[in-house]
């Protein structure tokens, strides 16, 4: 019996900042909210409960957040399959069997090329999606996906 055990590799180590500055995104976005109604509006005291109640939850997503996803996030290639796991409160594990692969496919926003990022995304002849690696270093994702698709070209069979 096979025993499935986690995917071998880690994302990218620049993928814990990344997480951190991405959700740090929202959380400065509600502060200047809750600060703008405290300085405009007539908030009072209930206001500044808000404010310092928000503090709490920010911190500890800021701080616990990217680095548990960070432990979480793995992926793995081999010459039949691409294996990841993924997610933090939901955690995912998908295996897409290279002989299924139609499309591999790298994205790299503007925030992630800050970091030196990408993610690779691997579409497959399954109704349950594409297989998503996110936080790669951006030459690793490349590499990858060059991989991937020489493999694929390899495969016999259209992939359906």
């Amino acid at each position: 019996m096979l025993e499935l055990r986690p995917p071998a590799n880690l994302v990218s180590h620049r993928a814990v900042r990344y997480w951190t500055a991405r959700a740090a995104i929202g959380w400065v976005a509600l502060f200047v909210a809750e600060l703008l109604w405290l300085l405009v509006g007539d908030g009072g005291r209930p206001l500044v409960i808000a404010l310092i109640v928000t503090v709490a939850p920010a911190v500890a997503h800021l701080g616990v957040m990217p680095r548990w996803r960070y432990r979480v996030h793995r992926w793995e290639t081999t010459p039949e399959v691409v294996y990841t796991q993924s997610g933090w409160f939901n955690q995912e594990r998908r295996i897409a069997p290279v002989s299924r692969i139609q499309t591999v496919d790298t994205e790299r926003g503007p925030i992630e090329r800050i970091f030196g990022l990408a993610n690779l995304t691997v579409t497959t002849a399954s109704a349950r999606g594409p297989v998503h690696i996110h936080g790669l270093d951006a030459d690793t994702a490349q590499r990858l996906a060059g991989e991937l698709a020489t493999r694929t070209q390899a495969t016999a069979g259209d992939a359906t």
